[in-house]
C-alpha cells in the first residue's frame, strides 16, 4: 500500500475536517507539520479554555493523553479524539491516582492544587488545577494560612513555593523527563558561546537551571517575552517543539535549543508529543477513533477542579 506524502496527507486532513465538522487542537510541543494543520495552537491553559469555545461536534486533540482527557472533561457533549493513545506523559505517569489518594489522606485539611499535567483520576482528587501559566495566581488565590498539597511536578511546586514564600506547602515527588534532563554544564557553555543571548526556561526545569535564566515562564509566556525583548538571540530551555512557533513568529531572531545531558541528542524532545503524526491524525479523523471515554462521576469531579482554575483571574 502506498503511503501518502505530506502534501496529500494535509489535503486529506483538511477534507476530513470539513466533512466531519471537526477541529484540531495542537500543543506547541508537537511536530511542526502537526502544528501546521491545527485550527488552534497553544499551551495547556489556552487549549483548555479553547476546548470549551469550540463550535464543532468533534475535537481532535493533537497532544498527549491528559490533554485530550481535559478537553473531554470540559466538553462531555462532544466527541474527543486522540490520534495516538500511546502518547502518554512522564509527568502525569509519575502520579498514579491510587497512590495520590493515599498521599492526600496523610494530609487531612490540605487544599490540593494539581498541575494540569495529570490524569483525570488525579484531577478528580484535586480542589483546583493549575498550569505553568497560572500556577502563581492559583496558589495565591488560596489563603496563606491554608496548607496546600501541590502535585505532581516538584520543580514547578518548588519554584512557586520559593516565589510565594509559603511554608505550608507539601510537594508530590514527580517530574517531566524532558525538563529534568537539561544539562547545566552545557547550558553555561552555550552562554559563553552566545554572550548576548538571553536564556528562557520553563519552570518545570530544575532549580539550578532556573537560577541562570533571564526569564522563567510558561510556553506561552516565553513566546511573548521573546517577542517583546530587544535581544536577537535566545537559548531556549524547554521542549524543542516550541522552536517552530518561535521561528514562525519572529523570523528575524535566533533561537538555540538547550541540550540535555544525553550526548546523542542536540536538543530535548518529548518522545510522546512526537508520536502524534499526520498519518495517525488522518486515520483518526477517518475512523473517528480512538475516542476518549470517561467515567461520568470521575469526569464531574475533575471538571470542578478545572473550572475552579479557569475562574481564577
Amino acid at each position: 500500500m502506498k503511503v501518502d506524502n505530506s502534501a496529500q496527507l494535509v489535503r486529506r486532513i483538511e477534507r476530513l475536517k470539513r466533512e466531519k465538522r471537526a477541529v484540531i487542537l495542537a500543543h506547541y510541543y508537537t511536530l511542526p507539520e502537526v502544528q501546521a494543520v491545527a485550527d488552534f495552537l497553544g499551551d495547556s491553559l489556552a487549549l483548555s479554555v479553547q476546548a470549551q469555545k469550540v463550535d464543532a461536534p468533534i475535537i481532535l486533540f493533537a497532544g498527549v493523553n491528559f490533554m485530550a482527557e481535559t478537553a473531554k472533561v470540559l466538553c462531555p457533549d462532544k466527541k474527543v479524539l486522540l490520534p495516538c493513545p500511546e502518547a502518554g506523559c512522564s509527568l502525569a505517569e509519575s502520579c498514579d491516582a491510587r497512590d495520590f489518594a493515599a498521599f492526600k489522606a496523610r494530609y487531612p485539611g490540605y487544599k490540593v492544587v494539581s498541575y494540569v499535567n495529570t490524569t483525570v483520576g488525579v484531577k478528580a482528587l484535586t480542589d483546583i488545577c493549575c498550569t505553568s501559566s497560572n500556577a502563581m495566581k492559583v496558589v495565591q488565590s488560596i489563603p496563606k494560612d491554608q496548607p496546600v498539597i501541590f502535585a505532581p511536578d516538584r520543580n514547578l511546586g518548588s519554584y512557586i513555593q520559593k516565589l510565594t514564600g509559603r511554608r505550608n506547602m507539601v510537594l508530590w515527588d514527580g517530574a517531566c523527563h524532558v525538563h529534568e534532563e537539561f544539562s547545566l554544564e552545557k547550558l553555561l557553555a552555550l552562554k559563553k558561546q552566545h554572550p548576548l543571548a538571553r536564556v528562557v526556561a520553563h519552570p518545570e526545569c530544575r532549580a539550578y537551571i532556573l537560577d541562570v535564566a533571564d526569564f522563567v515562564g510558561s510556553t506561552a509566556a516565553i513566546l511573548d517575552w521573546c517577542g517583546a525583548s530587544e535581544a536577537r538571540e535566545f537559548i531556549v530551555v524547554t521542549e524543542a517543539g516550541i522552536l517552530a512557533e518561535m521561528k514562525r513568529r519572529y523570523p528575524e531572531k535566533v533561537f538555540i535549543p538547550a541540550p540535555p545531558d544525553d550526548e546523542t541528542c542536540a536538543c530535548n524532545n518529548c518522545r510522546y508529543m512526537k508520536m502524534v503524526t499526520l498519518e495517525n491524525i488522518a486515520a483518526c479523523l477517518e475512523n473517528e477513533s480512538p475516542e476518549v471515554v470517561l467515567d461520568e462521576e470521575v469526569r464531574r469531579r475533575a471538571e470542578r477542579s478545572i473550572r475552579n482554575m479557569i475562574a481564577v483571574k
